[in-house]
């Protein structure tokens, strides 16, 4: 891995608190990710499932976590399941997880071998009246590809059929949504990265450039500050290309007096970071897209100061959605007739602004929380309104991502990433 190590007690936390959330005399599995085939002997790059990170900062295929709270033996509360390595392995991959090394990394001492699995859980599952089985129930979920997970949860389901099944799912939805201060030094650490790539990309923009030369950009900053790369793939629509929302061909050439929108934030030790910044091909913004700009940002301001303790996610985006209109009457984008007029169950201000204003973050871009329960401290959100006006041949969002507070407004992750226009001028034009 290219990031540093974690402090294994964030994983020691997050498993003590998943157990004691657990029902008497219950068990629960955790599986890592397939790695996925392309064609003939290609795969898609490891991505590690991040509940099984999430729960024991293991990083590596063919892993399995068990947890067992009541278990009658000691040494089997907390088990790792580990891909044993070898010569050859650590010839042609690098050397796996040793047992040692595993517990360095997760606090766990209990490590076994894949080839154990059956007759330890069998021993376990004989001493348990509940399975945990971690289904993926994120609210825009749409999996068609079965996963390892999934396989797991058949044999389990099948092997012990008489044991009573609960869900880690929901219990995991609450733990993430709310982050530890080692994660939330984690993902400043992927924002800062961000800003590196972003300032790059200010003093490397002007017209001629293709879409995907600033793609690039981001892609060398990255990389050389330990980042695996981009948290989710990137959008840089120039021109028209902004108004469509996910938008990702990248393959367009920036003309001069043109918006480039730029979608775009590392990921840092599995944790993510998502920035939206709207910057001028020519260096300089004109008049109608300063306008726009400013609307969009003072949005996205006093929206961030709705984000505090208590706040419900569906009332937010009604307030920020009387945000937005007021701006866009302003902008002569919307009259009063339209607002009068508007369908409640898709208010006048939609047509420019179409999207939602924030999302969890952390080990997912989109991460896990419970949008129906109130907003709590230590939640990181994104912010992120824009304006689409396919007319005018130009999109602006503008996204930071921040932490919900205990009192007081939300701390900006992004707060030294540039976003004044005046200051983004600067440095294009420098």
């Amino acid at each position: 891995m290219k990031y540093h190590k974690i402090d294994a007690s964030l994983f020691v936390k997050n498993r003590k608190n998943f157990a004691s959330q657990m029902k008497p005399k219950s068990i629960a599995f955790f599986n890592s990710n397939d790695i996925y085939p392309v064609s003939a002997d290609s795969t898609l790059p490891f991505e590690q499932h991040r509940d099984i990170f999430y729960l024991s900062g293991v990083d590596q295929e063919e892993s399995i976590l068990v947890l067992f709270p009541d278990c009658p033996n000691p040494k089997n509360r907390e088990v790792l399941f580990l891909k044993e390595t070898n010569a050859h392995i650590a010839v042609w991959e690098g050397e796996k997880l040793t047992k040692d090394a595993a517990l360095t990394t997760s606090g766990i001492k209990t490590v076994y071998w894949l080839q154990d699995l059956e007759k330890v859980v069998f021993e376990m599952m004989t001493q348990a009246e509940t399975v945990y089985i971690n289904t993926n129930e994120h609210y825009r979920a749409n999996v068609e590809t079965e996963t390892r997970e999934d396989r797991f949860t058949t044999w389990i389901r099948n092997k012990y059929p008489a044991h009573s099944v609960a869900k880690s799912n929901p219990i995991l939805q609450r733990l993430r949504s709310v982050k530890d201060q080692i994660e939330l030094d984690l993902i400043q650490t992927a924002c800062d990265i961000t800003n590196k790539g972003f300032r790059r990309v200010l003093s490397f923009v002007k017209p001629g450039v293709m879409e995907y030369n600033i793609e690039a950009e981001f892609m060398h900053e990255f990389l050389n500050n330990r980042s695996d790369g981009f948290a989710y793939t990137p959008i840089i629509g120039s021109g028209n290309n902004a108004n469509v929302l996910h938008y990702i061909e990248n393959n367009q050439e920036c003309k001069a007096g043109d918006l480039i929108l730029i979608d775009a934030g590392a990921k840092y030790a599995n944790y993510a970071s998502d920035m939206t910044r709207t910057i001028p091909v020519s260096g300089k913004y004109n008049d109608r897209q300063k306008a726009v700009y400013n609307a969009v940002l003072r949005v996205k301001n006093e929206a961030t100061k709705l984000l505090v303790p208590g706040t419900i996610w569906a009332d937010y985006h009604i307030e920020v959605g009387k945000l937005m209109t007021s701006e866009l009457l302003g902008l002569g984008l919307l009259d009063k007739a339209d607002v009068q007029n508007e369908n409640p169950d898709w208010p006048a201000y939609k047509k420019y602004f179409m999207h939602g204003t924030s999302h969890h973050m952390g080990l997912d871009t989109h991460d896990y929380g419970i949008l129906t329960e109130p907003m709590q401290a230590n939640n990181v959100f994104t912010v992120e309104p824009g304006i689409y006006i396919p007319a005018e041949g130009f999109g602006i969002r503008l996204e930071d991502d921040v932490v919900i507070q205990k009192s007081g407004a939300p701390f900006n992750l992004m707060r030294d990433i540039p976003i004044e226009i005046e200051e983004i001028e600067d440095i294009m034009n420098k």
